[in-house]
């Protein structure tokens, strides 16, 4: 194994960075139309508006799972940085090597977020094509 650097896992921090900007971007979104949908439901009560709130609340907590694990790997690398800064090499690469499972972890949950999303779309579509027919 070739010897760790600062620069390796300084090189993620651009990445991870961007990573967590657009899931607080989808977090926003999503917390905006929480708001809408709950703002709607009270105004007439429906299973529908039923069925996107629950959608949401799980999509949020996914939302949430992505960036902690997105944190998490960043914390990391940053540890990673000050076991190399003081010279233990080993323990930063096991260090750094976990900042990279957290930040696939965080991939793979944003994956089944962005496939939840679609298939909520899918429905909102179908329901609007159906409409379209009658």
């Amino acid at each position: 194994m070739e010897e760790l650097t600062l620069t390796t896992p300084a090189l993620l921090f651009s990445a991870i960075s961007l990573i967590l900007l657009a899931y607080t971007n989808r977090f926003l979104s999503y917390a905006q139309l929480v708001r809408t949908l709950k703002d709607r439901y009270e105004e007439n009560p429906s299973a529908v508006a039923a069925a996107q709130i629950a959608n949401l609340r799980k999509r949020l907590l996914l939302t949430r799972t992505m960036q902690e694990l997105g944190i998490g790997s960043l914390f990391l690398c940053v540890v990673s940085m000050f076991l190399i800064y003081i010279g233990l090499q080993i323990f930063s690469a096991y260090v750094f090597g976990l900042a990279l499972l957290l930040l696939i972890a965080s991939l793979g949950v944003s994956l089944r977020e962005i496939q939840i999303s679609t298939h909520a779309l899918e429905l909102h579509l179908g329901t609007m094509e159906g409409k379209k027919e009658s």
